[in-house]
């Protein structure tokens, strides 16, 4: 302790550490004051010489970089959105609100119309000007659209809606390689969130400073639907035919369906405006490199491939004589039934030409490729082995058609021979690609996709398996009348051409289906308009004895 009123004469006293070459109680040694004039650069040499220290960021959890294709395939900057492209997107949203709640017909095009200019503005905006392919996309997709509001039926519905989102897409990103046609109908779900904020933010540059022009159109608006009702009101109450057909036009609007329609609202919406971000910034899918496999000598190649075709060329011989020879030989033989044989063979054949597409895609990815040579013998084995294809195609088909005259047509039967068809038509653009060349067979194989989906869903399976079946009926008097309940609107025109009681019992099934008749027009098929009229003119009379009138089928 220092004493009081004394000031302390050390370090040591105050509390701290003596310094360098002090000691306790101030004395200096000898050279203290030379040791204090380089005590700095010692100290820096002391501290240079330490061990470093901890990197803390190594024990931080560290981001990994994203795949390069995620990269290259990231779509530029938009341009600001248009006022047309904004006004064409509200008109979707309202559309869709109002008349997709009620079904499907033909307010899904009427819906498309508007969100199809939005896009068209947003490409406009973005330089990009529509090619050939985009006009094939475009109308593929519109074509698409007509089916609801021609047919009833569910299944040819469903896959044509489905394939023209996909040809909708198709036309927004122009794609041409196979990663672009296979993967450039999901680019549509990922410019949902970045179309949504483009638009909030182009809706937001212009409510800032246009306030004293967008309020007259609104004013405007009003002003016309005001004086719609008011007038329509007393039209509507002034003459009945005129409330019937205001009726008819004008869609049904509810509180109970608020919630449906907002729904309905967001919904297109959002379709819309991704779809015209998606014109306006499409994502690169082309960029999207696939590498080839290691090309494989001529022999270790081409000896599998030669095998197969020989494999290929006895089945179709074996083929060939049964159709010269007769079958009641080979089912003698065999000891199957003739339904056995057709039936079987069929499943065995689709997935045969199912796994030659496989086949093929491997074999080109391994062909060697040292030059003409090369080519020539890829071009031979794989042309061959397509053409031999086609004929177990052909087999295929004959088998569907034997197994069509013994037990009838079902849905699932002209389903799956038109599948089988269509792998057909993908074999023949092969070997087309194959003798003359070019890169356009990805988009060819998706063109041919849209067509057969659309010739699908225009002759309607329901409408052909009742075609088939009365004409079956009409030569051998033998008919499954329970399979028709579940037929939609399509089978109508050849159900009515039985004799009753068959054809009450078959029209049931339709007249129970068919549903209210004041369904709007907009929501009705032309299917289900014709099956009314039918169903209108006949008196259906179903009673127990439609039951058990046959199970001829054989189904599924």
């Amino acid at each position: 302790m220092t004493e009081p009123g004394r000031r302390p004469e050390s370090d040591e006293e105050q509390g701290q550490e003596p310094t360098d070459g002090q000691r306790p109680g101030g004395e200096q040694r000898p050279g203290d004051a030379a040791r204090r004039s380089s005590a700095a650069p010692v100290l820096t040499k002391q501290r240079q010489g330490a061990p470093p220290a901890p990197d803390w960021q190594q024990w931080q959890p560290q981001r990994s970089e994203p795949p390069l294709w995620l990269t290259e395939i990231q779509p530029g900057t938009p341009a600001p959105i248009r006022t047309a492209t904004l006004w064409s997107v509200l008109a979707t949203a309202l559309l869709s609100a109002l008349l997709l709640g009620d079904g499907l017909g033909l307010n899904l095009l009427i819906v498309a119309v508007p969100a199809a200019l939005a896009a068209h503005f947003a490409a406009q905006a973005a330089g990009r000007r529509p090619r050939p392919w985009t006009l094939v996309w475009a109308l593929g997709g519109i074509a698409l659209l007509a089916v609801p509001a021609l047919r009833d039926a569910g299944l040819p519905t469903f896959l044509a809606v489905v394939s023209a989102l996909a040809l909708g897409s198709l036309a927004l990103h122009g794609c041409r390689t196979w990663p672009g046609v296979v993967f450039g109908p999901l680019g549509l779900l990922g410019s949902l969130g970045p179309g949504t904020v483009w638009g909030w933010h182009g809706l937001r540059a212009r409510a800032g400073g246009s306030r004293g022009r967008v309020m007259p159109v609104v004013r405007a608006v009003a002003v016309a639907a005001v004086l719609l009702i008011v007038f329509g009101t007393l039209f509507a109450n002034a003459d009945a035919a005129f409330a019937d057909l205001l009726g008819q036009l004008s869609p049904d609007v509810s509180v109970g369906d608020g919630p449906w329609q907002f729904l309905l609202f967001a919904v297109g919406l959002t379709g819309a405006l991704a779809a015209a971000h998606t014109a306006a910034a499409p994502l690169r899918w082309d960029r999207i490199t696939v590498s080839p496999g290691r090309a494989r000598g001529r022999i270790e190649w081409a000896l599998p491939l030669i095998v197969l075709n020989l494999l290929f060329a006895a089945f179709i011989a074996i083929q060939l004589a049964v159709l010269f020879g007769g079958y009641d030989k080979v089912l003698r033989e065999t000891g199957l039934t003739y339904a056995e044989y057709a039936r079987q063979g069929f499943w065995q054949l689709l997935w045969a030409t199912l796994l030659v597409l496989l086949v093929i895609g491997l074999a080109l990815r391994w062909a060697p490729r040292d030059g003409a040579h090369d080519a020539t013998l890829v071009r031979a084995v794989l042309g061959v082995l397509c053409a031999l294809t086609l004929v177990v195609v052909a087999a295929a088909l004959r088998r569907m058609d034997l197994y069509v005259d013994a037990y009838g047509l079902t849905r699932l039967r002209v389903s799956v021979a038109a599948m089988e068809l269509w792998l057909g038509v993908v074999i023949v653009l092969i070997l087309v690609v194959g003798a003359v060349g070019g890169r356009w067979l990805p988009r060819a194989v998706a063109a041919s996709a849209g067509a057969a989906v659309l010739a699908f869903g225009l002759i309607s399976p329901d409408a052909l398996v009742a075609e088939r079946n009365v004409q079956r009926y009409e030569r051998s008097h033998k008919i499954d009348i329970e399979y028709f309940q579940d037929l939609s609107a399509d089978a109508a025109p050849a159900l009515d051409r039985l004799p009753e009681p068959l054809r009450s019992c078959a029209l049931a099934g339709i007249d129970r289906n068919l549903g209210d008749a004041s369904e709007p027009w907009y929501a009705t098929s032309w299917s289900e308009s014709r099956a009314r009229e039918i169903v209108a003119k006949r008196e259906i009379d179903a009673t127990s004895a439609c039951y058990g009138l046959g199970r001829e089928l054989d189904r599924p």
